[in-house]
């Protein structure tokens, strides 16, 4: 899970030098690209976890259906939780803040990449 690791450490960097004004980050821009980064972390963890069990490079995942379909057939261990964990952070890191620009409260953002951090945590457990 080390590279899913490195890919949330950035998004964390993005967000240093963005500029905050009570609470809320000003410049959206490095927002967004810190919210796409730290999605991508979630999806480079389940595919590590996906090639450590042993599926082949090309046949991972390629849509988020299909990362919905490998997290129920494959870590299942978590029952279930995993699955609505992952929705919650596609919904708050990949459509709100990377894809719309909705996301922009440091706390929010900040709680965000914490929980993407459990999530990737779980899944190298």
């Amino acid at each position: 899970m080390k590279e899913a690791l490195r890919y949330l450490n950035n998004a964390r960097e993005i967000l240093k030098s963005t500029p905050v004004e009570n609470g809320t980050y000003i410049d959206i821009k490095p927002v967004r690209e810190a919210c796409g980064t730290a999605y991508l972390a979630l999806l480079i963890a389940i595919d590590e976890y996906l090639l450590k069990k042993g599926m082949s490079k090309k046949d991972l995942p390629r849509s988020v259906d299909a990362y919905r379909r490998a997290i129920q057939k494959h870590l299942v261990v978590h029952n279930g939780k995993l699955l609505r964990e992952f929705e919650a952070l596609y919904e708050a890191l990949h459509i709100a803040g990377y894809y719309r620009g909705n996301l922009y409260l440091v706390d929010m953002v900040k709680d965000a990449l914490k929980a993407a951090k459990a999530f990737v945590e779980k899944i190298g457990s």
